[in-house]
This record gives C-alpha cells, structure tokens and sequence, in this order.
C-alpha cells in the first residue's frame, strides 16, 4: 500500500471561497451581516476531488493521501478568535465530507484555529472534535501563526503544552505547517515554508521537549527544510548546546516527508536521514500543481518517481511507503486494520 502523508485541499468548490471572502469583508465593515459556512453538494464535492488528487493519486500508483485543508489559506494571521474557529471548523467539516466520500483514499488532519499569540483553548477543542467526532489522524500546527514576523514562542515553550497534552492523549502527531506569509520578504510557497521547517527542528534541539512528552510526534514536511542538507551543522550546534546526540534527543520524535522535488535531494534526504525517520508525501497539486521539470517532462510533486530510481528493496520501500506512516499515525494504521489493509 502507498500512504502520501501530505496532501491538502487546494480544489475547494467556489462556494467555500466565498464563505471566507465574506468573513474578511465583515471584518473590514462590521455593519455587513455575519457570513455563514456555504451550502455545498455532495456532487461539487466529489467532482473536485474525482478530477484532481484523486485522479491524480491513482495516476502515480498511490492508494491513500492524508488530507487537510489548504495551508496557505488557514489564515492564522488573522486575530478575531471567532473568525477563526468558524473558518477551521468550515474547512474541517470540509475535509470529513471528502474522507466519507472516499473512505478508501483519504484520511482526515485537521487545522487547528490558532492566532497570533491567541488562546490555545479552540485550538485544543477542535482538535479533540476532529479526532473523537470526525475520526482524524492529526493535526497541522503552525509555529508561526504571525504570517512570517515569527512573533510566536518557540515550539519548547510552555505556551504550546495544551496543543501537546491534547495530542499526546489523542495519540496523534502534528505537521508542523506554515499559512500564508504576511512578510513580502518571505514568498509563501517558497523561503516561508521552508524556514519554518528549519526553525521548528532547530527549536526542538534548543528545547528539551521530548523529555517531557516522550511519545508526543511531529512530522516537518518539504525534505525537513535546510535539515538534510546542513545535518553537521545541526549535529554540531546540538552538541555546543550541551544537547543529546539528534538520534536520542529528537529523532524519537521527529520525522521528515518526502516532498522533495527532484533527485538528487531524496537521495541526500535518504543518505542523511534514517529511513525510520522519512515518510512517503507529495503535496501534490500544491506548492507546483501541474507544472513539469522541462528536463524530464515529469511532473515535480511526482515524488514516486524519485523514490523509484532510488532501486530500494522490497522491504526498504514498503516501509518508506506505508509502514512508517501508519507507525507515525497509529489512528490511520486503526482504521486500516479495520477495513482489512
């Protein structure tokens, strides 16, 4: 089975847009009236899944993605709490509607309505109502709701403790995941995500979090950021800090996705990091949807393609593709046992 631990829903119907156009107006002029969540078929539903990921997942031999809502627009920007519990709530009930549609195919993560240094308490009350209610795997946690401006306390303190009760209790782990950036230093797609998966790794070396929650998770999409690529300088930095060595002090805890767009950067991935640590994802249809290498011709978020050429054992890949993941989110590997996988 081929599990991609990182998909969003970036073909939402139009309605769903709308629904956040008009809490954005309202905020702007409070005289308009309070928007409420659109009304949205089955059938829109189904067509904008059916033409997109899911034609797509098939298409490249895939099984099961794991889905959340768009990153980029979670919007953690904005700091009306009430606008941010009704936009994560709209977008999760979203995603629970596309895992009943598709049981076999998708499996739900929810975003979380977090704010600028905002209360934790929504955040912790919908991640319980997805997981007990909707029957989510994870979560998304942003460790930068300010949109680029890294205002937020770094993720060992004890300012995130509720997120890692909650989570611990759930027994599910976190992607950590940036929104959109508010910086026009930082492009979204580009140096915003890929630095906030640089500095969450960094702050889980600074801190000493996993001593205290030993069986809390995260997942750091996007090859880890700059990880693989500067793995002496972290090793290094650990031990100026008088940290663990990575693989007792982090790697427990931390894993890394696959979503790496060309060769040469899986293979560093694979060569730096140990396979136990790397879970099969591709974003697919997000930060490059449709667009090819026009070396190739082959599209870039095609991460299979790479692992393929890797000529990994049988055993190597089906660990890389599945086991791993359903190890990292032992609520999927429950319900897969249930549907017989």
């Amino acid at each position: 089975m081929i599990i991609d631990c990182h998909g969003h829903y970036t073909t939402t119907p139009p309605e769903h847009d709308k629904f956040r156009q008009s809490q954005l107006a309202r905020l702007s002029d409070p005289s308009l009236a309070e928007p409420t969540a659109a009304e949205i078929s089955d059938e829109a539903i189904r067509k904008s899944i059916e033409d997109n990921q899911l034609r797509v997942l098939r298409e490249r031999g895939g099984d099961m993605m794991i889905f959340s809502p768009k990153a980029s627009a979670m919007g953690h920007d904005i700091e009306d709490p009430d606008v941010a519990r009704k936009w994560a709530q709209a977008n999760n009930d979203l995603i629970y509607r596309v895992v009943e549609m598709f049981p076999e195919n998708f499996a739900g993560v929810c975003q979380l309505p977090q704010t600028p240094n905002g209360s934790l308490e929504d955040s912790v009350r919908e991640l319980r109502r997805s997981v007990e209610q909707l029957g989510f795997v994870g979560c998304n946690l942003n460790p930068d709701p300010s949109g680029g401006f890294w205002n937020s306390k770094p993720l060992y303190d004890e300012y995130w403790f509720p997120i890692y009760e909650a989570m611990v209790e759930l027994d599910v782990p976190a992607m950590i995941h940036v929104s959109g950036s508010c910086n026009p230093n930082f492009y979204a797609l580009g140096p915003h995500y890929l630095n906030a998966d640089t500095t969450a790794f960094m702050q889980f070396i600074e801190g000493d979090l996993f001593s205290r929650f030993p069986t809390l998770r995260f997942v750091i999409p996007h090859g880890g950021g700059a990880v693989p690529y500067h793995w002496g300088r972290f090793c290094g930095l650990a031990e100026r800090l008088k940290r663990p060595p990575l693989s007792e002090h982090v790697m427990n805890n931390v894993f890394f996705d696959t979503c790496v767009y060309n060769q040469a950067g899986i293979e560093l991935l694979l060569k730096v990091v140990d396979l136990d640590n790397i879970l099969f994802a591709s974003e697919m249809l997000g930060a490059v949807p449709n667009l090819k290498d026009p070396a190739t011709g082959r599209f870039w978020d095609d991460t299979k393609r790479y692992i393929d050429a890797l000529e990994l054992s049988e055993s190597q890949e089906h660990q890389l593709y599945e086991l791993n993941v359903r190890r990292v989110y032992p609520r999927l590997d429950a319900r897969l046992r249930e549907m017989g996988h």
